[in-house]
């Protein structure tokens, strides 16, 4: 029941991109986020949840408050994968949210500890390249 509830939420929210409601989609993916039941979803479902707001393109244009409290938001969930799954790409996540409510040094660290958790793993992978552009841009 618990899937079924995210994944409505999530077709809800994506609805409501493509009607053009950024803002209302962003207070739905914060109050997702913020929902008591979202920490309960298994640690995959929160991912995909995370990473369709987290690593979407952003809207041209200055960040809107709305857009701002939905990445705040993702920050709790972000670091408890962080804490317990030490998951590189969930510190990619975390490390944009961070840059995005203009924390760079706090991201500086996130990004850096994620590079060295994917370098033991696959020093190749996009995910490292990935890592490594983010902290040159800081």
């Amino acid at each position: 029941m618990a899937n079924e509830e995210l994944a409505q939420a999530l077709k809800r929210i994506v609805l409501l991109a493509k009607q053009g409601d950024l803002r209302g989609g962003y207070q739905a993916y914060r109050a997702l986020f913020e929902s008591p039941e979202f920490l309960s979803y298994r640690p995959q479902d929160q991912r995909q949840a995370l990473r369709l707001m987290v690593l979407a393109r952003s809207p041209p244009g200055p960040r809107s408050p709305e857009m701002i409290e939905a990445h705040r938001a993702a920050v709790v969930p972000l670091t408890e994968l962080v804490s317990t799954d030490c998951e590189p790409a969930d510190h990619e996540m975390l490390g944009i949210c961070h840059v995005l409510l203009g924390n760079e040094a706090a991201a500086s660290a996130i990004f850096k500890a994620g590079l060295a958790i994917e370098r033991e793993r696959n020093p190749q992978s996009d995910l490292c390249g990935a890592l490594m552009r983010r902290i040159s841009l800081l």
